[in-house]
């Protein structure tokens, strides 16, 4: 009786956990079809509510807190784990961290493809191209076959072909159309290499200066092992070199690199410097690819193809078959936090994975954030200092521009615009940074002050005039220019402010030709930015206006002279990070100026040139800056000398917004001790895309407080009935407090 009790019990399948795809934070329990079990990183299709989708295992086990005659079956997508051990440790401590629905956070970490159940494979992307023949057809006479027709006018419109994804994501159904296309001669179908083709002679290294050796050697020291370096380096001083040399020596080990940087913009530049350098396959991963791209990037990331992976804040979360090192360059910039649904820090992840991993993790920055400071002050980080600019480079001369009482010619002082005259006199280039895109962040009656708002936001439309458009840059709304003010019929509606598309036009009455705008509308469509950066390496730029995307990474050698036409924005921010986010930019953005052998110079327009975050800017004191900055916090008990997590709710009332966090902070007051709640209160900007937005702060001296009180909080929010009408999210380490 006993024997078969036991047989019974050995012929039980094994409970599967199952991250589902759901916004609920926990895992589901699913009858497994093998005994054993799967692996953890193994997906399975299951049976969730209606629907069948696609889930990650994340454990296993004999039992299951229900009854197994409720318990559903799985059926095994991936024969072996798609996702590497220490990827799915790092997803599954992310989602502990955050307290976000590991459902979600490993979804994240899949490009949609296998989201979808697509099989792991590596599919080599399509690129059609019109024939002679195809050509030759008018798309007007395919009138029985629309989809076929459209294909063939947008392939007439680029001469040089579109991906197939490309053609997928413009034109429903494009696949097919293009697939019987081909099959009639009328196209050409070209199987594209996933991976780029490396040249055949790797470019030589340049010899490395003192402290770039030794900051080398440092790194080196400890590899074998876990460490956080902080690469403490003035712009130009040649930290990508250093990144250079310690991928070299994780190449030579056999291992593989992962290069995280903040933006998209960065790439290009980096995948070409590391393809010329070390003649292997570079996998790209950012949000700008198609589909089948990130796919293709990813699995060859995961098959150890792709010696060096260069991406952006998700691919943090990308299988590597050899890690040997991870580099965060830009560390402190705040596009590594994503800022919707999974709120995670891409660079904080960085470092678990390095963890996890057992490998070096070098973060470099010009301008340290305050937290990693501290965490180098505190001994948890090795600083590494490069103080000065590498080869015959020196620092640029930086003045303030008082303008007070100046006259201002289209937002540009008299001395600037003598400075600027001078520079490209000399077959030099200049860079203008204007963090505010648009030609006006306002349109105004003249006749009866009337304003054009948002009518979903509590914000103004910035007005568009190539376009005669008005567009809110946080919801999204766009409409024409109307011809008279809706509150007096008057005709006067003047612009109010000064934009980048209102300083080009400016700047093109002025020298004409060669102005090139960089912003996110001018490089909205897919390679427009590596266009126009073309146009300044090639000389045919000579004056580049840009915002933040301009500011950081990119080596424009022949740039001299950079202006900051307005460096007041960010002096008086309510955000107890603006000072140290200006401080960045502004010191990031000076330093374009003067890379190469040329002397630079830098001006900067303020109306406060008193103030003293500016004077220490132009000493070239960030380190002082950050020393005075840390001291503040420390006192006002502010990170990093405190932690934080924001509960954001919208509805479609202030009040039911309200209602909920009021009820949060009901609930918050019955857990353990050791958090302050500030709050609830209205966001700053309270309405937005017609919802209605406040928020709850949660403040603690130790994480471990703030955590164990999130621990039982995050799960009794989803039962709260004012839940029913708000949205709510969870933002632990918050970047931006609104």
């Amino acid at each position: 009786m006993i024997n078969a009790v036991l047989h019974c019990r050995a012929m039980k399948p094994p409970v599967l956990r199952v991250a589902v795809p759901s916004p609920l934070r926990r895992t589901f329990d699913y009858l497994s079809p093998v005994d054993p079990a799967p692996a953890p990183g193994v997906r399975v299709r299951v049976s969730f509510g209606r629907r069948e989708v696609i889930g990650v295992v994340v454990g296993s086990g004999p039992d299951s807190e229900f009854p197994r005659e409720r318990l559903k079956p799985a059926t095994l997508v991936d024969s072996a784990p798609l996702l590497t051990p220490d990827v799915t440790e790092l997803l599954r401590r992310a989602a502990t961290y955050y307290h976000h629905a590991p459902g979600e956070v490993f979804a994240t970490a899949l490009p949609v493809a296998l989201r979808q159940g697509a099989p792991a494979q590596v599919r080599a992307p399509r690129r059609y191209r019109l024939t002679g023949p195809g050509r030759a057809v008018d798309p007007a006479d395919l009138r029985r076959a629309p989809r076929q027709a459209a294909v063939l006018a947008l392939l007439a419109a680029h001469p040089d072909g579109l991906d197939e994804e490309v053609l997928v994501e413009r034109l429903a159904g494009a696949r097919d159309a293009a697939r019987t296309l081909a099959g009639k001669g009328w196209l050409s179908v070209e199987e594209r290499a996933c991976l780029q083709a490396v040249p055949a002679d790797p470019a030589p290294a340049p010899v490395l200066h003192p402290t770039q050796q030794a900051a080398v050697e440092a790194v080196l020291a400890g590899v074998g092992g876990f460490g956080v370096y902080l690469l403490d380096g003035v712009t130009g001083s040649g930290k990508t070199e250093v990144y250079l040399r310690l991928i070299e020596a994780t190449l030579a080990r056999g291992e593989q690199a992962l290069v995280l940087v903040p933006e998209i913009g960065l790439t290009p530049q980096l995948v070409e410097r590391f393809r010329r350098r070390f003649a292997v396959p570079v996998a790209v991963l950012h949000s700008g690819l198609a589909d089948g791209e990130r796919l293709c990037a990813w699995l060859a990331a995961r098959e150890g193809q792709a010696p060096v992976v260069i991406g952006t804040r998700s691919a943090v979360f990308t299988p590597l078959a050899r890690p040997g090192l991870i580099v965060v360059d830009e560390e402190h910039d705040p596009s590594f936090k994503q800022q919707e649904g999974f709120r995670y820090s891409g660079r904080d992840l960085a470092i678990l994975r390095g963890r996890l991993a057992g490998v070096p993790v070098v973060l470099g920055s010009a301008t340290p954030s305050l937290e990693s400071l501290h965490n180098a002050n505190e001994g948890r980080y090795r600083r590494l200092s490069l103080p000065e600019r590498a080869g015959a480079a020196s620092h640029p001369a930086v003045r303030l521009v008082d303008l007070r009482t100046q006259p201002l010619y289209d937002g540009l002082s008299p001395e600037l615009l003598k400075a600027l005259d001078a520079h490209l006199q000399r077959g030099n280039q200049a860079l203008l940074f204007l963090n505010r895109r648009g030609y006006a962040p306002a349109l105004l009656c003249h006749a009866c002050g009337h304003v054009f708002d948002c009518r979903r936001c509590d914000a103004r439309m910035t007005l568009y005039a190539g376009d005669r458009r008005l567009r809110c840059h946080h919801c999204g709304a766009d409409h024409a220019v109307p011809a008279r003010c809706p509150g007096c019929g008057g005709e006067q509606l003047r612009p109010v402010g000064r934009g980048t598309e209102r300083l080009e036009e400016a700047l093109q009455q002025r020298y004409g030709s060669g102005v090139v705008r960089i912003d996110r509308d001018s490089t909205r469509r897919k390679g427009s930015l590596a266009n126009l950066l073309g146009q300044v390496h090639g000389g045919d730029a000579r004056v580049l206006i840009g915002t933040q995307m301009l500011a950081k990474g990119h080596h424009f050698p022949n740039v001299t002279l950079v202006g900051i036409v307005d460096a007041d924005q960010g002096l008086f921010s309510a955000d107890f990070r603006g000072a140290e986010r200006m401080a960045q930019l502004i010191v990031q953005v000076a330093g374009r100026a003067g890379r190469a052998e040329q002397p630079g110079e830098v001006l900067i327009q303020t109306h406060h040139p008193d103030h003293p975050l500016l004077a220490r800017l132009t000493a070239h004191d960030y380190g002082g800056f950050a020393a005075e900055a840390l001291a503040e916090r420390r006192a006002a008990e502010l990170p990093p000398f405190s932690h934080l997590a924001l509960i954001r709710a919208e509805a479609g009332s202030l009040e039911a917004a309200l209602r909920f966090l009021e009820a949060a902070a009901a609930l918050a007051r019955r857990q353990p001790a050791g958090v302050e709640l500030l709050g609830p209160v209205p966001a700053p900007m309270e309405r937005r895309a017609g919802r209605h937005r406040a928020q709850l702060l949660l403040q603690a001296a130790r994480r471990a407080d703030l955590h164990r009180l999130l621990d039982g909080l995050a799960p009794a929010l989803e039962t709260l009935p004012e839940g029913r009408r708000a949205r709510w999210s969870l933002d632990v380490d918050p970047a931006e407090m609104f």
